[in-house]
């Protein structure tokens, strides 16, 4: 299975500073397979990480390279797209930044569960982006159709490593149960699989979703965690100190091959580890 646990061919070492930033320092963990930053709000998690990816968006931007984002849906990033739209929306160059998503729920765009819809209010209807940079799951069609169709548009638009698509960015949330993207607990076939998007369904609700595969988030030259919340604390501590129940956890096995693996978290997420 792909980025297993302790996987030596993706170990890094990093240390890093608490770095002042309006008054209130970061925490770090040394960890071999990632950089770990502890904020002390949601808020202060989105506003550090807004200045990471507008950073990369820069350095593309001087090379004249397009950046590739797989984003993702919940509340941490949408804080994030509003930091991004009040703070950034006319110093980034977004014409080079071309948008994708990291998994979708098969609902039209304008439906209020839509990870495309709520990505637009917040952030893509306020900023200068040429509308062929935004690269939507189209929620409403046929689901397995649409995967195959969204793959094929993946690979027209990524650079690629290994034969598969390779995303200079991965953003990704974790679930209480465990799950990224949408690959859920009880379907880690996913991870595996040698398709670019496939077709996953929520454990409860049965509602189906179109979503990136282990594979693809792993070959990405950057794979970026955001968690925040006290209800993630129990599971972010059983994966970071590798309890063998993790192991069930899609979450655990992205591990990238090449490239680096972050973690964000706020202190009530962190405050087990």
């Amino acid at each position: 299975m792909s980025g297993r646990m302790g996987d030596s061919n993706s170990v890094m070492l990093r240390i890093l500073l608490g770095k002042k930033k309006n008054n209130h320092d970061y925490n770090s963990i040394i960890q071999l397979d990632k950089i770990v930053k502890i904020f002390p709000s949601p808020y202060k998690l989105a506003e550090n990480f807004a200045e990471e990816m507008v950073n990369m968006i820069t350095e593309s931007a001087k090379n004249t390279k397009h950046f590739t984002v797989a984003l993702s849906g919940g509340s941490t990033p949408e804080v994030l797209f509003t930091i991004l739209r009040e703070n950034f929306a006319e110093s980034v160059p977004w014409k080079y930044v071309h948008i994708f998503w990291g998994d979708e729920r098969c609902v039209p765009p304008d439906n209020i569960e839509s990870n495309f819809g709520m990505t637009m209010r917040n952030l893509l209807c306020k900023i200068e982006i040429p509308s062929l940079n935004i690269h939507r799951i189209k929620g409403e069609d046929d689901p397995e159709k649409e995967a195959s169709r969204y793959s094929k548009e993946i690979s027209l638009f990524t650079r690629k490593r290994d034969g598969m698509p390779l995303f200079d960015l991965v953003l990704l949330g974790l679930g209480v149960d465990g799950h990224t993207a949408s690959i859920f607990p009880g379907h880690l076939e996913l991870l595996d699989s040698d398709k670019i998007y496939d077709v996953a369904f929520h454990p409860v609700t049965k509602q189906k979703r179109i979503t990136l595969t282990g594979r693809v988030i792993n070959n990405a030259d950057i794979v970026t965690f955001l968690v925040a919340g006290k209800k993630k604390e129990k599971i972010v501590e059983k994966m970071f100190k590798k309890d063998p129940s993790a192991l069930k956890y899609p979450a655990t096995y992205i591990v990238p091959a090449y490239g680096r693996l972050n973690w964000f978290l706020d202190q009530e997420a962190a405050s087990l580890l």
